[in-house]
This record gives structure tokens, sequence and C-alpha cells, in this order.
């Protein structure tokens, strides 16, 4: 397999990454301590609620949570992205006819608009599980995001920690209890790159789509044929599950253990919107708005599921990559009951 440097610079994608989120909100050391302290707690205390309420057996200490710094979160996702794009990368390096010098600028002006794309996001994510990390993915939560996000909207930061932790760990117990899914999802993207055209430009972009598949963005204006779309519809099917199983959960147990939230909850939602015009433009250049959509779609489809059918009926989309729905059924709950369920 190539190395995925060939075609993006990762250091560079790094550098220009950590210099676009700097350090983030200015707190005192005692403050920040506690905060990363609260985030470790809230995250260990999640995962039997979690548990309890999907009805999922997930396998205690088989990923780590770390609390990240933004630097932190931007190295962790360059080294992810490396990981999950080789196969991407190898398909694109086998038939490119460029190389040297014009070959390593092409890869630092890659490199460059990764580290763009990782600067904004980095600014933005609360927590994140990294399943490509081995051998069994990894939980990242970004203290210093969440503190400035609790800043902004005057949420009690104890509640707001735990309130981000049922979200995020709802994600390492989809992943510990159903282990299948990890290969499944990097079978995905190994898809995408099968469809890819043997010109040297078509490669590239599909390149740039595998990047954008990786954050849930918006992909149908970057492919060229309807082998990629099928790909991309199977991508976008899981990740919306993934997406509005983990609100679901959250919205689930929050009302038990967190007193206001109620209010985060509301104030949460309107600045998933955007918090004004710059950053709207920005969201929908970067897919964020498709993004939210996935948190839309998929909770959508989750509940009305489990009214239908319950949460031990439901829990039959874990059972195999088959069982999964598809985008259309995701728009249309009803249709993966009848498949799934007879």
């Amino acid at each position: 397999m190539s190395d995925p440097s060939d075609f993006i610079d990762w250091d560079t994608a790094v550098r220009i990454g950590s210099r676009i989120v700097g350090e983030g909100p200015t707190t005192t050391r005692a403050a920040a301590e506690r905060a990363v302290a609260d985030l470790r707690a809230a995250a260990v205390r999640s995962t039997d609620l979690v548990r309890d309420f999907a009805q999922l057996d997930a396998p205690d200490g088989t990923a780590p949570v770390l609390v990240v710094d933004r630097p932190g979160w931007v190295q962790a996702n360059a080294d992810s992205f490396a990981t999950v794009l080789g196969p991407v990368v190898d398909t694109v390096m086998s038939k490119r006819k460029t190389g040297g010098v014009t070959q390593r600028l092409g890869s630092r002006i890659t490199g460059a608009e990764v580290g763009v794309l990782l600067g904004f996001m980095g600014t933005r994510v609360l927590g994140q599980f990294d399943p490509f990390h081995d051998p069994h993915g990894r939980l990242l939560l970004v203290a210093p995001n969440v503190v400035h996000v609790e800043q902004q909207i005057q949420a009690d930061p104890a509640d707001f920690r735990l309130w981000v932790c049922l979200h995020e760990e709802t994600h390492r117990v989809q992943f510990t209890a159903v282990p299948w899914m990890r290969d499944h999802l990097m079978k995905q993207v190994e898809s995408l790159a099968a469809t890819m055209a043997p010109d040297e430009k078509a490669l590239e972009d599909g390149l740039r789509a595998a990047v954008q598949a990786l954050r849930g963005g918006s992909l149908m204006d970057a492919v060229s044929n309807d082998e990629q779309r099928v790909a991309i519809d199977r991508i976008t099917g899981m990740m919306s599950l993934l997406e509005g199983h983990a609100d679901v959960v959250m919205d689930g147990v929050g009302p038990g253990v967190i007193p206001s939230v109620a209010s985060i909850r509301r104030k949460f939602t309107q600045r998933r919107k955007g918090v004004g015009p710059l950053d709207k433009i920005l969201r929908r250049l970067l897919g964020m708005d498709a993004k939210m959509a996935q948190y839309r779609d998929g909770a959508t489809f989750v509940r009305h599921v489990v009214d239908k059918v319950g949460m031990t009926d439901f829990n039959a989309v874990w059972a195999s990559a088959d069982n999964l729905p598809s985008k259309a059924e995701i728009h249309d709950p009803d249709s993966w009951v009848a498949r799934v369920h007879g």
C-alpha cells in the first residue's frame, strides 16, 4: 500500500490545522485541570447509563478515553485520516503519472487543504469516537471546546460535561458492542476507492470525496458515477444511524440525570444552526449542513423504529451489515422494519 503522505503531506496538515485552532478559551490552570477531571469522570459515569438505555453489551476497557486539547485533536484526526485513506491513496498513486517535485508540491497543497478543514473543525468538535485507532478505537473529548461552548450558552458545567459525554460515549458503546462495524466502515471507503476512474483528476477528486465521507460531509457534487453514489449512500446511511442513535440515547438518558438538560438541548440546537453569516457560509462549504442533517434524519429514524417495535427489536440493526439501513430507509423507517422484521 502506498504511503498516504505521497498524496497528503500530513505534517503540513497538522501544522496548519494546529495554527488555526489555537489553544481555546483563556482559563486558569486549576479550572482547566478540573474540566479534564470532570470529563474523565463523566465518561466513566456515562458508560453504564448508555449501555442500560441502549440495551447494548459493550465490554469494559476496550477503547480508551482521552481528554485532549485542540492541537491534540488535530493530530489524532490526521493520524486517523492517514490510516483510513490508505486504500484510496493506493489507488490514486498506482494510476497517476506525476512524480518528484510535482508530487511533493501537490501533497503539500492537499495537506494545506486538509489542515484548513481540521483547523475549522478543531474549534467546534466537542468529542469524537475514532474507530480506526488500533486495536479497538478511542474516545476523544476536546476539553477547551467543551469549556468554550458551556460558557457560550451559559450552561451548568457539570451538567453540560455529562451531556456531551452521553452522546460521545454512545459512539464508543456502538463500536465496542458491535465490533464488526469498524471493518465494515473501512470496507466502505475501500469500495469507494475501487470505483475511481483511471484519469488523475477524477482520482484526486475521489480522494477528496473520501475525506469528506469521513466527516459526513456533502459528497454528491464530488462524485462522477453511479457506483460512487451507491458507495456514498451506504456510508451516509450508516453515519446517519450512528449519529441519530447517539442523539436519541443522549435525550433518553439526560432527563433522569441532568437537571438542566432541557435548557442545554434548546440552546445547543440553536447553536448547531451557526452563530453568524460567516460561520453559516463556512458550514455549507465544508458540508456541515449535511452533518446536521445526519443527526436530525438519523434520530427521526431511530425514534420511529423504537416507537414501533421497541428497543430490543430496533437493536436488530446491529446484528449484521445487511441489517444496516440504507440512505433511503433512513427517510422511510417503515421500509426498514418491513425488510428486517417482515
